[in-house]
């Protein structure tokens, strides 16, 4: 049976967040059906989705999170491999509202339950209701026997820190300090729970992250840990790219950050696309109540550094661009020990996330 711990911490317990360079058990996925949400159907983003899936299958097992509507169709598109489990939720962002896994060195695992509003709730959050979604981590805990704390009165996703593990957090005040989050906390009462839940001592603040609209600027689009004392950060040189600002604005707070071992940060760079990318095919969108429109041209939040790091491997977006290449020789070259594997993911984009958002790593103990 898996228990609620109450009136204790991860840090008083002495458990902490690996960083997800460190070895996993699985990944886990939800699989995308919502029709206001994913274009056409949703049937291209099940496609791209499965296709993560198996690329995530070469190297370590998946677990699918598959409604009861759609458990027959998604056997049937998923490898042979992918273990399927029957489980309801309001869309398939499993980064955000999965468990974040913790581990001890006596090769226990827990989890943080944390509350999750759908990116800012009443407040500017992208769909209403989203209280199946908030149901995922402890569903998920339950499943694998794994013992959680849940914070009711914290709000937090998975895709807003990055941590390495050794006592560092990386994250964005564009997010964290949101009004749709956590109104009731400053900055340091924030920081105070990211150190008790994670079992930080060090976090990095960048300003701002490239989604405004979606997220309120998740740091998995701009940068992460690579490995203790490494960061890949996304970068241009392009004045008239749309991330340009936040990309510049990211390296140079990087490029003079501290971690919690006092190391200086060395700082990768990764390429953002060579042309923008626009959303298209929204008109087969459904329009819906409570749920935010997107339009055809808007601008797709695409960005290479939204990849998985999974055991001997990367599975990082693709989107037939210019750049797709010299993305893949970047991020070979910051993990030379793994194996760059690329995915075509515009479809994911097009829902407003990608890869590292629809994905959720359970360390190994």
């Amino acid at each position: 049976m898996a228990k609620l711990i109450t009136n204790s911490t991860p840090k008083t317990d002495g458990f902490r967040m690996p960083g997800e360079f460190e070895e996993q058990k699985q990944i886990f996925m939800i699989w995308p059906e919502r029709t206001d949400n994913w274009r056409a159907g949703a049937k291209p983003a099940q496609k791209t989705f499965a296709n993560v899936a198996a690329a995530i299958s070469e190297f370590e097992p998946v677990t699918m999170c598959v409604s009861a509507a759609q458990y027959e169709h998604a056997k049937a598109m998923l490898p042979a491999g992918v273990r399927i489990i029957e489980m309801s939720s309001n869309d398939a962002w499993c980064r955000d509202m999965g468990p974040s896994f913790l581990i001890n060195d006596k090769g226990e695992t827990r989890a943080c339950d944390w509350t999750f509003n759908a990116w800012g709730g009443l407040v500017d959050g992208l769909y209403f209701p989203w209280d199946k979604d908030d149901q995922i981590a402890s569903k998920i805990c339950e499943l694998e026997q794994i013992d959680s704390y849940r914070t009711d009165d914290f709000v937090l996703e998975g895709g807003s820190f990055h941590v390495d593990g050794e006592g560092t957090l990386i994250t964005t005040e564009m997010c964290l300090l949101s009004k749709g989050r956590n109104p009731h906390l400053t900055k340091a009462q924030i920081e105070q729970k990211l150190k008790d839940y994670l079992n930080v001592d060090t976090i990095i603040w960048i300003k701002d992250g490239i989604d405004p609209d979606e997220t309120n600027g998740h740091i998995d689009d701009v940068a992460c840990f690579v490995r203790p004392g490494e960061v890949a950060c996304i970068y241009t040189d392009d004045p008239t790219d749309p991330f340009y600002k936040e990309a510049q604005a990211a390296y140079h707070t990087l490029s003079n950050a501290v971690d919690a071992k006092g190391r200086k940060l060395i700082v990768h760079k990764l390429c953002t696309t060579k042309a923008p990318v626009y959303l298209k095919g929204m008109d087969t969108v459904d329009a819906v109540p409570r749920s935010t429109p997107r339009k055809n041209g808007d601008l797709a939040i695409a960005s290479y550094l939204n990849f998985l790091i999974v055991n001997g491997g990367i599975i990082l977006p693709q989107y037939g661009d210019e750049n797709d290449a010299l993305a893949i020789r970047q991020v070979q070259s910051m993990f030379p020990e793994r194996k760059v594997i690329g995915v075509r993911t515009e479809e994911i984009a097009y829902g407003g996330g990608n890869i590292h958002c629809i994905t959720q790593q359970q360390p190994k103990a």
